[in-house]
């Protein structure tokens, strides 16, 4: 059985998205992130933010990358609601840091924000339903 059928086989609420929405979805997000991220580490790089403003966002992107191989790879779905956590309590903190200096980059971050509280919300819940 692959990676992503794995999923599939676990119990999942009635209002989880259909698992077609997932690459579209992160798609867009992506984009979102790479734009904070790279403008945040441009102004770093220039002076013009301090390392406490970026590392929240380093600290998202490395929670963020890791997700992917502990759901699939490992297929730990208590390890992968803790990491969902982390990139929520990072995006979280990334976003009230960044705000005093670059607001645009705290606002474009809010449909990230929106998934990211329905991902939590979804994995505690596959997590809870799957329990062995």
């Amino acid at each position: 059985m692959g990676q992503y059928e794995w999923y599939l086989e676990l119990a999942r609420p009635a209002w989880a998205p259909p698992p077609w929405l997932f690459g579209p979805a992160w798609t867009a997000l992506y984009v979102i992130i790479a734009i904070s991220f790279f403008a945040v580490v441009r102004m770093f790089l220039a002076k013009r933010l301090p390392f406490p403003v970026l590392l929240p966002f380093l600290l998202n992107i490395g929670f963020n990358l890791a997700f992917t191989p502990i759901q699939f790879g490992f297929r730990n779905n208590l390890l992968a609601a803790f990491d969902v956590s982390a990139i929520l309590v990072t995006l979280v903190w990334a976003m009230v840091v960044v705000r005093r200096h670059m607001p645009w980059v705290a606002f474009i971050n809010i449909p990230y924000l929106l998934w990211v509280l329905f991902a939590t919300a979804l994995q505690f819940t596959v997590t809870a339903m799957n329990r062995v």
